[in-house]
């Protein structure tokens, strides 16, 4: 009898621990499943309207059906998460506060409470689409993050903004019309992946970061496409920047970073002025520190590179510098060696030769000289680049090597296109 009474306990407890399932309907079902949940349940939101804003502060999974969404009705945050272990997947999020010193979100996760995951949500809204503050381990995956798009782009909050986070992965997502498409603050190891931006700032802007990591991302007809600011030991890989207005790539006082296989086409700012360099520009070094700059695509731009103060100790090598309206602009007097390992980069403007056949250009490379930077220096002179006089001295100085000693060499310049030799060897290798 006793050992009846036992087994039937055990059973009793067996179904009390089990996860719970709850069907709802309506925003007061919501609420009243949200209050009820316990650690391990789910709540599944059959399709229609759930006005409000809601709070999870269980480990629990919210999930919605086709069609079902959340309307915050223009007021804060739509759903607020206080709890570690959450997960909210399959959700239409819209409508909800534009106050971002308010930090109104479609879904915001607040601060001590971590491993949360977003997955497959439509947020749609002019505030933040997803904020997270001192916390770790977040994932947004496959989510649709749309801005206000008639606001002007610094009003808008950011599509995912993460202050103080620790070991975050965005993979899969699209971000459109929002303030940035990610934006990072003190973040660590953040790891963005097979994302793509539209219509915004900056497709992924990092600041005071260490440790991130981007790859495989597209920004197009953005302001900027990749800003690294006062960050270290960034990796940016494999990621697209097509028709920005800025730039491409920005490295900002940021130091020990790899950018690595990257594009930048067609950068063009239309109200960009030659004399207050204002010009749109595939990669722009600006007071970084040392960086290596390989393997990556600047073509079709106003500058393919730019440097100004400082970023001298950058390493440049493999790199396509293609068909840009300038190829280089580097107003120093100091000579920066654009080379490493005897391997320079390929330039669609140089005319050497290579007589040993080894691929490498026997008389080095330099897109400017002293004139040119004498001209940016004082622009109101430029009125005389197409003069007789100034296309001689050009001529005396490229072959006497006058400048020698100053601005931008590369020592190796490459005699073959890197994309046209990978291309031939694939279809070699596939053959």
């Amino acid at each position: 009898m006793k050992r009846l009474v036992l087994c039937a306990a055990v059973i009793m407890l067996s179904f009390s621990a089990a996860a719970a399932d709850f069907y709802v309907s309506s925003a007061p079902e919501l609420s009243q499943a949200l209050a009820a949940a316990a650690d391990g349940d789910r709540i599944v939101l059959r399709p229609g309207e759930y006005a409000g804003n809601f709070v999870i502060s269980k480990k629990i999974k919210l999930k919605g059906s086709p069609g079902a969404f959340i309307d915050a009705k223009g007021k804060g945050t739509a759903l607020l998460i206080r709890s570690s272990d959450a997960e909210v997947s399959d959700l239409g999020i819209k409508n909800f506060g534009s106050d971002l010193y308010e930090r109104d979100a479609g879904v915001r996760i607040d601060e001590g409470f971590k491993n949360v995951r977003l997955h497959q949500l439509n947020i749609t809204g002019p505030g933040f689409g997803v904020r997270a503050d001192r916390t770790e381990n977040v994932t947004v995956e496959n989510c649709e993050i749309r801005g206000e798009r008639k606001m002007h782009v610094l009003d808008r909050g950011d599509g995912v903004y993460f202050n103080y986070v620790k070991n975050a992965s965005l993979s899969g997502n699209k971000v459109l019309y929002t303030r940035d498409g990610f934006y990072f603050e003190n973040t660590d190891n953040t790891d963005s992946r097979g994302n793509s931006f539209a219509g915004l700032q900056y497709g992924i802007h990092y600041m005071f970061t260490r440790g991130d990591r981007a790859q495989d991302n597209k920004a197009r007809a953005v302001i900027g496409g990749y800003a690294l600011m006062s960050s270290e030991r960034i990796r940016l890989e494999n990621s697209e920047s097509q028709g920005a207005v800025e730039f491409g790539v920005l490295l900002n006082e940021t130091k020990d970073s790899i950018v690595r296989g990257n594009k930048a086409v067609k950068t063009h700012n239309r109200r960009g002025r030659r004399e207050l360099d204002t010009e749109g520009k595939g990669l722009f070094i600006y007071g970084a520190g040392a960086n290596i700059v390989e393997n990556n695509t600047f073509e079709g731009n106003d500058v393919g590179i730019g440097i100004a103060l400082g970023g001298e100790e950058s390493t440049l090598t493999r790199n396509r510098i293609i068909n840009n309206r300038l190829q280089v602009r580097y107003v120093g007097s100091s000579r920066l060696e654009w080379s490493s390992g005897k391997i320079g980069n390929y330039w669609s403007g140089y005319q050497g030769w290579d007589l040993n056949r080894d691929g490498i250009g026997d008389v080095p490379y330099q897109p400017n000289d002293s004139l040119d930077r004498l001209f940016w220096l004082y622009p109101q002179i430029r009125f005389l680049m197409e003069s007789p006089l100034i296309v001689l001295l050009k001529f005396m100085t490229a072959k006497f090597d006058f400048d020698k000693d100053k601005g931008v060499t590369d020592s190796y310049p490459l005699i073959v296109d890197p994309d046209s030799v990978s291309a031939e060897r694939v279809s070699n290798e596939r053959s």
